[in-house]
């Protein structure tokens, strides 16, 4: 296990306009990440499951939908626990552009 970075992100789409919009959106994580990622997903009921892979790294991440917010917990490898602080930043800078 690595360092966790959880957070909740707030929304007003319900939790099946939320799950389409995951649905729909998750493999554009690899857009933002410089020479790109290959992104897998399943659910598990109300909670999305989905791995990362990048630069030699596989980072696992949990997002679990409530009506009025997405709880987010992702599992950083120690490799890159030192950022932290940055991910946890982006994810609250570019989350909100996926549930949009």
């Amino acid at each position: 296990m690595g360092t966790p970075v959880t957070l909740d992100i707030p929304h007003q789409l319900g939790k099946s306009g939320v799950r389409q919009r995951l649905d729909s959106g998750i493999g554009r994580i690899g857009e933002k990440i410089p020479g790109g990622a290959q992104v897998n997903h399943r659910w598990e009921g109300d909670t999305m499951l989905f791995t990362v892979q990048a630069l030699g790294q596989s980072i696992r991440s949990e997002l679990t939908v409530f009506e009025d917010k997405v709880h987010a917990v992702v599992d950083l490898p120690a490799f890159l626990a030192m950022f932290a602080g940055p991910v946890k930043a982006a994810i609250e800078r570019e989350a909100p552009k996926l549930l949009r």
